[in-house]
């Protein structure tokens, strides 16, 4: 079972029903000790950076969310959802993050001073880091496109934390990720096959690491 985290932001259901379009079983939870029977976890996010974590950390998932994920639970954050699993977002008088990836969350500025309109709306194409597989692309084909919508970009303190950029008046990061933990600032629930493609690999991931998590129980 996949969990969508409900704590009052994100397309919850959107992601849901992309998950399930992907072939997969999910549930849409409030209640952060599904945390411990979840297979996977999804952690959605529309809306400021502070609104976003201030509701994860008031409805109590901070640390069922950080023991899941040291635990080995498979986790994807999607937009404002990818960006929480850094240290730190600047928008607004700034806030926390869960530090789950080192780095840092900034407003688009370069984006400004060439003349692009900030948020950054619309479809933009995937271009996966040379030598880096993720295994979100299973199903990923070259020249494909993914929907944005967001005024900030992930800056990671390592470069080996990038799986795939794209370009909006500079080049930022598209997917991230480190281990079992991946972040998309795109949003797979609306970008059609390419997003469900996605969406399935992630579940097909979460799967293989729940089968090996029994074989190493016995």
């Amino acid at each position: 079972m996949i969990v969508v985290i409900d704590y009052g932001m994100g397309n919850l259901r959107s992601a849901q029903k992309g998950l399930e379009k992907a072939g997969h079983t999910a549930m849409i939870s409030s209640d952060p000790s599904d945390l411990e029977r979840a297979d996977g976890i999804v952690l959605p996010g529309v809306g400021a950076f502070k609104d976003c974590f201030d509701g994860l950390r008031e409805r109590g998932f901070v640390d069922p969310l950080l023991a899941a994920v040291n635990g080995g639970r498979p986790l994807l954050g999607i937009c404002v959802g990818m960006q929480m699993l850094f240290e730190w977002g600047e928008e607004g008088e700034g806030s926390p993050g869960l530090g789950i990836l080192p780095g840092t969350v900034v407003r688009f500025s370069d984006a400004q001073v060439m003349g692009l309109k900030v948020p950054h709306m619309g479809w933009n194409e995937l271009e996966p880091v040379d030598g880096r597989p993720c295994p979100l692309f299973t199903y990923l084909d070259q020249g494909s496109y993914v929907y944005f919508v967001h005024s900030y970009y992930a800056r990671p303190s390592e470069d080996e934390l990038i799986y795939a950029t794209t370009n909006y008046g500079i080049d930022f990061p598209a997917v991230v990720g480190r281990g079992h933990v991946f972040g998309a600032q795109f949003h797979p629930e609306k970008s059609q096959s390419v997003g469900i493609g996605i969406l399935k690999a992630f579940g097909e991931y979460v799967q293989k690491q729940s089968a090996s998590a029994t074989i190493r129980a016995y």
